[in-house]
């Protein structure tokens, strides 16, 4: 038999019930698409969207790296997802966009932007929803997948942006962003 607990009284499992029932809300995430797959970043780590443009090409750097970009005097990397996944770069349309992404690498903070197909919409996704990646069959790394989450009876990819975006080429890039940025005005 279960024992009620009258809602007055101070039940010592109840702070763990509200955490749990608190674990269990439903996350948002930013979906987009990427070479005709529906793809999703955790809105936690989005600075914010952008127009396609003002795209400075860096000599030298690997094929996913795409240039650099001004973002109000800042300079921040910007990678081709698609590129970055292995398949040819993305193509240039009307509804390309540049998801500037804030993440720590090697306890570095680093904003870098992202090149996807066309922004969606953001969407609410419960951890019940969420399930963990496939271990085989996937067009990406498996590492760079945090879980399958189901939408709408479809399931988008959820993407460990930690991962995907961790590579040693950005490194460089944080070097190449501290020697791009003037460290003096100019007369």
């Amino acid at each position: 038999m279960t024992a009620l607990v009258p809602s007055g009284s101070s039940n010592p499992n109840s702070n763990a019930m509200v955490a749990a029932a608190h674990d269990q809300e439903p996350t948002q995430y930013l979906t987009f698409m990427l070479g005709g797959e529906v793809y999703a970043i955790g809105i936690l780590s989005i600075k914010e969207i952008i127009e396609y443009g003002g795209l400075t090409t860096v000599p030298m750097m690997p094929v996913a790296i795409r240039g650099v970009i001004n973002l109000r005097g800042a300079v921040v990397p910007v990678m081709d997802l698609s590129a970055r996944f292995g398949r040819a770069s993305s193509e240039v349309t009307k509804r390309t966009c540049i998801v500037i992404v804030e993440t720590e690498v090697q306890g570095e903070h680093l904003v870098i932007g992202v090149i996807v197909d066309a922004v969606n919409a953001v969407q609410e996704i419960a951890p019940a929803e969420i399930e963990p990646p496939p271990t085989f069959g996937m067009k990406i790394a498996s590492d760079f997948i945090a879980g399958m989450g189901k939408v709408n009876g479809k399931f988008v990819i959820l993407l460990n942006i930690h991962r995907v975006l961790q590579v040693d080429e950005l490194e460089q890039l944080q070097g190449i962003a501290q020697l791009s940025a003037p460290d003096t005005p100019h007369a």
